[in-house]
């Protein structure tokens, strides 16, 4: 019975127990049966909100016409692939959610994944494309995904009358191509994805694929734009925004900064509005007024969940965001509590790696070695422990409590809002880090502080308080427009860049990096 409980968690995880070095279990011809079809009844179980039928009600011209376009082909059962579109605020989770809501009501099967697992918890059923497809962490050229033609996920893909992939502008192409060929291998059709009708959605406005110290030609070959698939997308573009009246000056700044036609000076600097910009003198970075403007009244505040969930603070790189991070948890009242990581290395015999190289050391998607942390701040997952149950990469939580071996959470984001976990300490190592020489592995909480988080972390999340910390400026395509549109409006969004003396003496403006031959794909 302990292996057969085993077993569901870690299938529900997208792992096999096989692989464990567990026992053997046998189970009966009904358990395998039972077993085997597990996942489609999970899918089938997950029902629909009723609110969302009623979505299809509100949705405007462009929204509706994709909408009838897409459903004509699941009731035809008529393969196609679909990309949908457009900037920030124009809704398309909210096409989705309508098409998912139809879908179900029929008694059919949709799949909706993203590729983040922060996306995927505010997606109905929503999992991350990875652990959905069981698509390899290594890519190349031939890549097969990891299911077998016999397994549950394999029989969900074969009933699926939908299949949605959300924010597939920032997955490798490799990783989708990945998926074609599978589906094709399993539905014996040479037609792209095995005749499914495809739903991908994305903004190429934004961050692209992360191509460790790749060139600019290098990370615009790993989109889905110069895949092979792209060839037979049917485009739906979605354009009209759904922000309030109010904001249309920013909303179309946002827009001309996403695709680079904001006027720009000395290369790719671009002028910051004045009502969202952090003016500072030219000795002090004022990063105390921006803490400020975004946590107001912490001390008042610091046991709310929803306060928490509602502000946070971007920056290009980890260094700025640790930094930020550092001074909000000496602001934060209460008792401190630090976690020490446990550092080691598998390939050196000779011990020319001290113990206290390994732990100053903080590599990419790690906790940090020195984890503070206090009753109610917020912090931010960095692995998929369980994205069933919301615990996925980038879910954020506020904590609730701790002991010397377990931190108490609670989800404060996604279908999970509310949810109290345990947290326990786990073994890490990191996925790419070509600057390493050696094999690392850290056993640590897999979470860190929140108060502050990276702009690619923040992908896909809306922050109705946001303020952007830019000691440097952005070094990557979309990063600039991912950061200012994770807001609501320009109310509540602050902008703090150092200034460049050379080019700007006052202050106002900052650099904004545009790959326009991506946008014109």
């Amino acid at each position: 019975m302990v292996l057969k409980d085993i077993s569901y968690h870690l299938t529900s995880m997208g792992k096999d127990i096989r692989h464990y070095g567990l026992p053997e279990l046998h189970l009966t011809e009904e358990e395998r049966s039972r077993d085997h079809y597990r996942e489609i009844t999970e899918e089938q179980n997950l029902g629909f909100d009723e609110d969302h039928l009623k979505i299809v009600e509100t949705l405007n011209a462009e929204q509706m016409a994709g909408y009838e376009e897409i459903l004509d082909h699941v009731l035809k059962n008529k393969g196609q692939v679909f990309f949908v579109n457009g900037p920030g605020s124009t809704s398309k989770t909210y096409l989705y959610k309508a098409l998912i809501a139809k879908v179900r009501s029929m008694d059919l099967i949709d799949v909706a994944t993203t590729t983040f697992g922060i996306a995927a918890s505010i997606m109905p059923g929503g999992r991350t494309a990875h652990s959905r497809f069981k698509i390899p962490i290594k890519l190349s050229g031939n890549t097969m995904c990891s299911f077998t033609k016999q397994s549950g996920t394999a029989e969900l893909l074969r009933k699926a009358s939908l299949i949605i992939w959300d924010v597939v502008a920032m997955t490798k192409r490799q990783a989708v191509e990945a998926l074609d060929r599978s589906l094709r291998d399993l539905m014996s059709c040479d037609i792209l994805f095995g005749g499914k009708v495809m739903l991908f959605g994305g903004d190429f406005r934004r961050v692209l694929p992360v191509v460790p110290r790749g060139t600019r030609a290098q990370i615009t070959d790993a989109t889905l734009l110069r895949s092979y698939i792209w060839e037979s997308v049917r485009r739906i573009r979605l354009t009209q925004n759904m922000q309030a009246q109010a904001n249309t000056w920013f909303a179309d700044y946002l827009l001309r900064i996403g695709n680079g036609t904001e006027e720009a000076f000395e290369g790719d600097y671009v002028w910051l509005p004045d009502d969202i910009l952090i003016h500072n003198p030219p000795e002090d970075d004022s990063i105390d007024i921006l803490i400020d403007k975004v946590f107001p009244n912490l001390v008042a505040n610091c046991t709310s969940a929803s306060y928490m969930r509602e502000r946070a603070i971007l920056s290009t790189r980890n260094e700025h965001v640790d930094a930020v991070n550092a001074l909000m948890i000496d602001r934060f009242p209460g008792k401190q509590k630090i976690f020490y990581s446990f550092d080691s290395m598998d390939d050196d015999s000779r011990n020319n790696y001290p113990l206290d190289f390994l732990n100053s050391i903080t590599p990419n998607g790690l906790p940090p070695h020195e984890l503070k942390v206090k009753k109610n701040c917020p912090v931010i997952l960095l692995r998929n422990l369980d994205p069933h149950n919301g615990l996925c990469n980038g879910t954020r939580l506020v904590v609730r409590g701790f002991q010397n071996n377990s931190i108490d959470v609670e989800i404060v984001n996604g279908q999970h809002t509310g949810k109290r976990v345990f947290i326990l300490r786990i073994p890490m190592s990191p996925s790419e880090d070509l600057t390493l020489p050696f094999k690392f592995k850290r056993k640590q909480f897999p979470i860190r502080l929140s108060f502050a988080m990276t702009i690619n972390k923040a992908y896909g999340q809306t922050i109705p308080n946001v303020g952007t910390y830019l000691p440097e400026p952005v070094f990557s395509h979309g990063q600039l427009y991912v950061a200012l549109s994770r807001g609501v409006s320009r109310e509540s969004t602050w902008v703090l860049a150092k200034r460049n003396m050379n080019i700007d003496p006052a202050g106002k403006s900052t650099k904004n990096i545009v790959y326009r031959d991506v946008l014109e794909s």
